[in-house]
């Protein structure tokens, strides 16, 4: 007896290891996904070349990067109002549409040598609206097909699909260009969305695992709609806890420092910018990757706000510790761990937010947290490149890193607060 009950928890973890791929229709929906984000990297790629073609403007390629994620800040819950009240499936649908249009127009006006700059202006934008109309819908999917149990499984494997993406949407994208040149790439990568589209008139989920739509109707678009609902879900200290540190995390680092990966390089010898500088933009992602598979096979880590708050001091520590690495290898090693740390948490914080929102908010509440988590990784321009510019990107992100530290360590003692009001309400009569 002792035996079975020794052997019961690896078990347990055993059984837990990708677990969300044991549902047939999620094995049909996260290939299908991943092949549409990569569709994304490559329309990145190759336009962000078309652009520098075309204009050598540094001011609109700094624009690329803020229409990218200002949507995100500016309609995320509005987009997750729409999750709520309409078929996330067409919501899905409307996203695709809008890449499958933006790669088109990309390509035909480069085609034909008419781009101009308010063109690339809209079609930037037109791409970034697609981001935000499919991140609520997408999660609120994902919820409808794995259920409760398998939330954090599937999120993780999502998330390593993202990262994935990043690795493979330069290579495809360049062979791309190599092959076809720059236009007839846009144009093949139209076709790339049409997998997703198509699914969505195949699966029979709705996002709505209730069988039916928010009775609410669509929120506007104002910040006061998100306050109202903030109040509405703040007795819930875990979901308060993790939209801040999702929003801190995107606002003090965020991906801002991949922009400035060429000096980091730099400063490390890869002078050529040839393969120790593709080396150290492929780290992340990579410790991305690896992360999700120590996570999914050995089941160790449960969805809890102090874990995930825990995960995000430490990736600050690895970020902040990067610039001054005595070694290039150092620095390779201190962004695969930041990698394996950052999936952990931001997918901890996620899965958190999802189990917790009240069930007709939920597509608001993610609304939310894509707000905070995605929308302020413009303000990660200003901390890490902006400030940059006067100290230095190696100091900037050191302080950008302590600074996100020392929110975590404020976190962690919030939530060591609001778990122990939250004890003494339930032992009291």
């Amino acid at each position: 007896m002792s035996q079975v009950l020794a052997q019961a928890p690896t078990a347990q973890k055993t059984a837990q290891a990708f677990t969300a791929l044991r549902h047939r229709d999620y094995r049909k929906y996260y290939p299908a996904s991943t092949v549409s984000m990569i569709g994304d990297n490559i329309e990145h790629v190759i336009s962000y070349w078309v652009i520098y073609k075309q204009f050598h403007s540094p001011a609109l390629a700094g624009f690329a990067v803020i229409s990218h994620w200002l949507p995100f800040l500016l309609f995320s819950f509005y987009a997750g109002s729409l999750a709520d009240r309409f078929d996330c499936r067409r919501l899905i649908q409307i996203s695709q549409a809008l890449y499958m249009f933006a790669s088109l127009t990309w390509g035909l006006l480069f085609l034909m040598g008419t781009l101009q700059v308010w063109h690339a202006v809209l079609i930037l934008c037109v791409h970034g609206i697609a981001g935000v109309v499919f991140q609520p819908a997408d999660q609120l999917i994902i919820y409808d097909i794995v259920g409760r149990e398998h939330l954090q499984s599937a999120i993780r494997l999502k998330a390593s699909a993202r990262s994935l993406a990043i690795l493979l949407g330069p290579a495809v994208g360049g062979t791309m260009m190599l092959i076809l040149g720059p236009a007839v790439g846009l144009l093949a990568n139209v076709l790339i969305y049409l997998p997703m589209t198509v699914m969505m008139w195949i699966l029979p989920y709705t996002g709505h695992a209730q069988g039916r739509f928010g009775t609410r109707g669509v929120s506007g678009l104002g910040f006061s709609q998100a306050l109202k609902i903030f109040r509405e879900v703040r007795h819930d200290h875990r979901i308060v806890t993790m939209i801040a540190l999702g929003g801190a995390a995107s606002l003090f680092i965020g991906q801002a420092f991949q922009s400035q990966m060429p000096e980091y390089a730099h400063h490390f010898g890869a002078d050529d910018g040839g393969f120790r500088y593709s080396a150290l933009l492929a780290a992340n992602a990579l410790g991305a990757i690896l992360g999700t598979i120590l996570l999914e096979t050995t089941g160790y880590l449960r969805p809890r706000a102090r874990t995930a708050i825990i995960c995000c001091a430490l990736w600050s520590l690895a970020m902040g510790l990067f610039p001054a690495a005595p070694s290039y290898g150092a620095g390779i090693t201190l962004l695969v761990l930041a990698g394996i740390m950052n999936i952990t948490f931001l997918s901890m914080a996620q899965t958190l937010v999802q189990l917790h929102a009240p069930v007709e908010l939920r597509g608001r509440v993610i609304g939310l947290f894509n707000m905070s988590s995605l929308g302020l990784r413009v303000g990660s321009g200003m901390t890490i490149g902006v400030l940059g510019s006067f100290i230095g990107v190696d100091w900037s992100l050191e302080l950008s890193a302590a600074l996100l530290f020392m929110v975590t360590l404020g976190l962690l003692a919030y939530d060591r607060a609001a778990g122990r009001r939250l004890d003494t309400r339930i032992i009291q009569p």
